[in-house]
């Protein structure tokens, strides 16, 4: 059975095959983005002269007879909370509109060295906060499979891209599930890696002590071949230390390996999601793997712990965004107060001013020790459960999100449900652990559900081969068919 389902190296084969040049594979994957993407509204930017002069760029290589590089000429993109020079980045947000990087982040200076070809900035939810996309200031992106549904959020655009055929890979951001749970809604494959592995220099932080980069590809091999290339130690980064390679022991045997079910993570997810599971349980007995059933009652305090932290840390972040050194200014004010009140008060969105309130509340005097204090302790113990747990298994396997993606317009209707999404991925946020979301089969309406595979720290090549092992098992059975996203 051919395992190799990469959309990033049949891509460099036709390039160094000369089959198609760069120049004419972005033009297509750029005429397709601007015919597509009023509907799926995947795009905020489209940065149609930086990927030409990059394509022009590798197709003079190819001509030299250069070797091209892993992912040299692949379209791709990336979200809007990644610093790029001379590129707008807004984080979706009214007060970041018109602000411009003078500086890349690191993981775009690392694709750039690679000459990856730049398709734009991809749709968020503002500030990365929220589960649909919809709380972007451009609206929100649409699912592929069915666009009544949302992409799911925070990184829908880079998920709608990617399931759309509007890019190769997308690069998103994580701190409660961002990657992972768009990923889950649309069908495709989104890697959380270790916290500390890739560099979050040039992110714009939401909470920093949870925020992690990671890509979003149609498979687990390309998932592998784009964090090999951004998991580097940066001195720019302290918490940085890099990764190691994942992408040469995908065909690794899991005949043996551990794999631990724990029933907590099965608590209220939807019928048929629990089915889809159950199959993905049956399929790894089959290739040799253990169950192992366990047990981890401290990840029922995950929602509350994550929502008090990362609020908390928000609260701080954005306190650097008034008005006086960058992006959006209220236009009448009396005085500086009056002006940087106006200023944030217009500029951010609701669900944004709702975490700052939340956060500001939780660090403030008389409730720091009742709730943020509280919730770092009882970050300490589900750091500790993990570690514990990993001393039974492998990885964990668990539902990715505990349902599918849910209609244009619910979160508003009911934001608790909205964040429940967050349930199952929330946990690995707070112990800064890895973990990768695959498509495992659909819903009786014919929407994706997801598979969440879980390791110990800096375990993605672990992770990324038992994922690897699943998708060669049954990808004519339960995945889409990869396409160039392109005629060619």
């Amino acid at each position: 059975m051919e395992t190799t389902y990469s959309q990033i190296k049949r891509i460099s084969q036709l390039l160094s095959s000369k089959q198609i040049s760069c120049t004419e594979l972005t033009q297509k994957y750029l005429e397709k983005i601007h015919a597509e993407n009023p509907v799926l509204n995947a795009y905020v930017k489209v940065t149609d002269d930086v990927a030409l002069e990059t394509a022009k760029a590798v197709d003079q290589r190819i001509q030299r007879g250069d070797h091209l590089l892993p992912l040299e000429g692949v379209p791709m993109t990336l979200k809007d909370n990644i610093s790029t020079r001379n590129i707008e980045t807004t984080c979706c947000s009214k007060i970041l509109s018109g602000y411009t990087p003078i500086y890349d982040a690191t993981v775009w200076e690392l694709l750039q060295n690679q000459n990856t070809v730049l398709l734009g900035k991809t749709n968020m939810d503002e500030f990365a906060m929220g589960s649909s996309c919809e709380t972007s200031c451009f609206g929100g992106a649409k699912n592929p499979h069915n666009t009544d549904y949302v992409a799911g959020g925070s990184s829908g655009g880079g998920a709608s891209a990617v399931a759309g055929n509007l890019a190769a890979f997308a690069l998103g951001s994580d701190t409660g599930g961002s990657i992972r749970q768009p990923a889950s809604f649309c069908g495709i494959v989104g890697l959380k890696p270790t916290y500390g592995s890739v560099s979050r220099y040039g992110l714009i932080a939401y909470a920093s002590s949870f925020d992690q980069i990671g890509p979003i590809t149609t498979s687990v091999e390309d998932a592998a071949l784009v964090y090999d290339a951004i998991s580097l130690q940066d001195s720019m980064d302290s918490t940085c230390r890099g990764g190691s390679p994942a992408s040469m022991t995908l065909m690794d045997d899991i005949k043996g390996m551990k794999i631990g079910i724990v029933k907590e993570y099965f608590a209220g997810i939807r019928d048929d999601v629990r089915a889809q599971i159950d199959q993905a349980i049956q399929v790894y007995e089959s290739l040799g793997a253990q169950i192992v059933r366990l047990s981890m009652p401290e990840i029922k305090y995950g929602l509350p712990v994550y929502y008090i932290l990362a609020c908390a840390e928000a609260s701080s972040n954005l306190g650097r965004y008034d008005g006086i050194r960058y992006g959006y200014k209220t236009a009448h004010y009396n005085d500086i107060n009056e002006m940087v009140r106006k200023t944030r008060s217009e500029g951010f969105g609701e669900e944004v001013k709702h975490r700052i309130l939340l956060g500001t509340y939780v660090l403030s005097a008389g409730y720091y020790d009742a709730y943020y204090k509280k919730a770092q302790n009882l970050r300490g113990m589900i750091v500790r459960s993990f570690q514990n747990t990993f001393q039974n298994c492998d990885v964990i396997l668990a539902p990715t999100v505990p349902m599918t993606a849910f209609q244009s317009g619910s979160a508003v209707k009911d934001p608790v449900e909205t964040y429940q999404t967050d349930l199952c991925t929330v946990p690995v946020n707070i112990a800064g652990l890895p973990a990768v979301s695959i498509p495992c089969g659909f819903d009786s309406k014919g929407l994706p559900v997801g598979l969440q595979i879980i390791g110990n720290s800096f375990c993605e090549a672990t992770i990324l081969n038992a994922a690897y092992q699943y998708e060669a098992a049954t990808r004519t059975e339960t995945f889409q068919a990869v396409n160039m996203g392109v005629q060619l």
